[in-house]
């Protein structure tokens, strides 16, 4: 949260401190309000945070070559320190309410120090405690109950009710089994063997999430703050711009190209909103954007920052655990679903240029776009450096490692850039709390994760959806995008993914969809909460910097997400459609990988010309109809010659091809219209 802070407020270029204030605020409903500590209690609560990164970094090459003789952390007591520091973080570090912020008081420090003295005794219990899981003691099952406590308050601090009162309800239901009607009715536990599936085991608590966050978050955080506090951020925004010119659409173009390159050090789709919208904004208003359309334009390039490799989103790294591949995997699996988003986001933009009547805005800056890139290109090499280590060989953990200690290796390569002693305590202390709300999330989520392994509820939801649906695949692709779209309005997209990764995927791969399409489906699913309301905190954010109607601009956000909302379904429903996460269909090759994604990206630019009711010119009514029409059957072929199949009793074929032509026919009808002069959209 800290890093898009700064960030916003290093670049205000035009935006009030009112409006940088109000995003300010989304962020805090995001990443949570820390409390600002100073003198002692400050310097206490930056130790921690210090001691937390330089802990993780040592477990991370521990035993790995050149430090083969350092002792290894083993994976359980790995989890229970990694959440032991969490827990005392967000004492110290999140205020119990509002009107406690900016001060440690003696009850943060009882609560965080009670926690973490919990998982000591869990660890130096060993195996003997480990074995215990079936018949906990009753101390196990007291200190079991403080601790579950201790967590949901601290996640109550770090992200709010919701998250705490969701893990409740879960407790509930594990609890009132017997007396809950069918189909949701089983056995029932006691409290004992809820503490010991929760507390001891690891398939509660310190299951897969934390141990995600334990291995893999965290250092990604530290790396992303190493990237930020290197001036990475600042850089992206300035080659981005200076790239792009003094062109009509240069001001879209850079938020574009920006939201993409700075995805990496911010991780945060809020705080990727806010850090471009302060800079770009004011380009965007001189140029003749409508100031919802901009805001919705950079809520959509928050929303990118999230799905983008090599850093992706928190959920990225559960979908290589819960899927048992390599983090790599997901990042080719996400290489085109992301490169149809940007370049059906670039292709709206181009649009907007001409539906606004765009000018060109004058971007000079200080330096060129060559003396940009040779002070600072270095930047690029760190950004990419994950992906070149795992191609190398490297795990995931040990890529991430030497990421960042060759970011802080390049950062000297710039005075202004190095990250001197000073400078690296507070990277260090940034990477640990950037953390804690997904850790705290995760932790939480571990809750619910037990309770569905516990009462096998994930095969009753998924029996109950199947039946719902009538056993058609269609169908069960629509209520578990609407599941995954309601439950991502009130919690986090981590807790969303891992919620429904468990509950909602099952009813998929029942009906023969691929484990990864079905994971990958959720996972987008998951990360559309950032603009859907009530709950869009991105474009929310976006209007405050806009000035924008935050409703209006939520509507403009939805549709430059368009392609976001679309691609999933062609992962699940299309024969070609796992060719968009780069893996091969069924007695496919290389040519359908080549064939969906070319349908694809020329269904979404027709979709986009028909959402922004422009294409060479203003659309009419029947232009858009046709253009829509065309989109579907391009996007989905096989739906819907498997619909008109059933409809007219024979194969219908080459469903995209007409698709195609149909676009074709309202641009060659454009082209040959004699041209008038168009009145720019309202520009607000």
């Amino acid at each position: 949260m800290s890093e898009g802070k700064e960030a916003a407020g290093a670049a205000t270029s035009g935006i009030s401190d009112e409006a940088l204030k109000k995003a300010e605020h989304y962020i805090e409903a995001e990443e949570g309000a820390q409390n600002r500590l100073s003198g002692p209690a400050g310097t206490a609560a930056m130790s921690v945070a210090v001691a937390m990164s330089v802990f993780h970094l040592y477990a991370a090459i521990a035993g790995a070559w050149p430090f083969q003789d350092f002792p290894i952390i083993a994976t359980q007591p790995l989890r229970y320190a990694h959440v032991a520091f969490v827990l005392v973080l967000s004492f110290l570090l999140f205020p119990m309410a509002m009107r406690f912020r900016n001060r440690i008081r003696w009850w943060d420090v009882v609560l965080g120090l009670a926690g973490a003295a919990i998982l000591v005794y869990a660890i130096e219990g060993g195996e003997d405690f480990t074995d215990r899981a079936t018949m906990p003691t009753r101390l196990d099952t007291i200190l079991g109950i403080i601790f579950i406590v201790l967590l949901l308050e601290a996640t109550r601090r770090t992200t709010g009710w919701i998250v705490p009162v969701v893990a409740i309800g879960f407790l509930a239901y594990a609890y009132f089994g017997p007396s809950l009607p069918q189909p949701w009715t089983h056995r029932g536990f006691d409290i004992g063997q809820i503490v010991g599936q929760l507390f001891i085991t690891l398939e509660g608590i310190f299951g897969i999430p934390v141990d995600v966050s334990s291995s893999l978050i965290i250092l990604f955080t530290i790396y992303g703050a190493f990237l930020q506090h290197s001036g990475a951020g600042k850089f992206f925004i300035d080659f981005s711009m200076a790239l792009m010119g003094n062109k009509a659409n240069s001001a879209g173009r850079t938020v574009v190209l920006s939201s993409f390159l700075l995805g990496g050090p911010s991780g945060s789709g809020v705080a990727t909103t806010v850090t471009i919208g302060a800079v770009a904004y004011p380009m965007m208003e001189k140029a003749g954007f409508e100031k919802n359309a901009a805001g919705g334009l950079l809520a959509a390039g928050g929303l990118g920052a999230i799905i983008s490799p090599p850093v992706l989103g928190a959920a990225a790294f559960l979908i290589a655990e819960f899927l048992k591949i390599s983090y790599l995997d997901v990042i080719w699996m996400a290489t085109i679903p992301t490169c149809l988003y940007y370049l059906a986001l670039l292709f709206m933009v181009e649009l907007d240029a001409k539906r606004f009547g765009a000018s060109a805005v004058d971007v000079s800056q200080d330096l060129s776009l060559w003396q940009l890139t040779r002070r600072y290109g270095f930047h690029f090499i760190s950004l990419i450096s994950i992906v070149v280590f795992m191609l190398w060989g490297y795990s995931p953990t040990l890529s991430v490692f030497w990421s960042t200690v060759l970011t802080f290796g390049l950062s000297f390569l710039a005075r202004e850039t190095a990250l001197t002693p000073k400078r690296l305590v507070r990277t260090l202390a940034d990477g640990s709390t950037g953390v804690l709300t997904a850790a705290t999330t995760c932790a939480t989520a571990g809750i619910i994760v037990g309770v569905v392994t516990l009462t096998g509820l994930g095969l009753k939801f998924s029996a109950i959806v199947i039946a719902y649906a009538g056993g058609s695949l269609l169908l069960t692709a629509l209520y578990t995008a609407l599941i995954v779209w309601i439950i991502g309005l009130a919690v986090p997209v981590t807790a969303s993914y891992i919620i429904c990764a468990v509950i909602a995927a099952p009813a998929m791969t029942k009906l023969g969809v691929p484990d990864v399409a079905a994971h990958m489906f959720i996972f987008y699913y998951s990360v559309l909460s950032e603009v859907s309301p009530p709950t869009a905190l991105s474009p929310f954010a976006a209007a405050a910097i806009t000035g924008g109607d935050p409703y209006k601009t939520t509507l403009q956000a939805w549709k430059y997400t368009l392609p976001a909302f679309l691609v999933p379904f062609v992962f699940v429903l299309d024969p070609q459609g796992l060719g968009l996460l780069l893996k091969l269909p069924k007695d496919g090759s290389w040519i359908d990988i080549v064939e969906i994604t070319l349908k694809t990206a020329a269904g979404l630019a027709a979709l986009a010309a028909a959402a922004q009711g422009w294409a060479l010119r203003r659309t009419t009514a029947s232009e858009r109809g046709l253009l829509t029409l065309a989109g579907l059957l391009l996007v989905f072929p096989s739906l819907i010659e498997a619909l008109m199949e059933a409809i007219v009793g024979h194969d219908i074929s080459y469903t995209a091809t007409f698709g195609l032509a149909l676009a074709a026919a309202v641009l060659l009808k454009q082209r040959m219209q004699p041209a008038t002069p168009e009145a720019p959209a309202t520009r607000g």
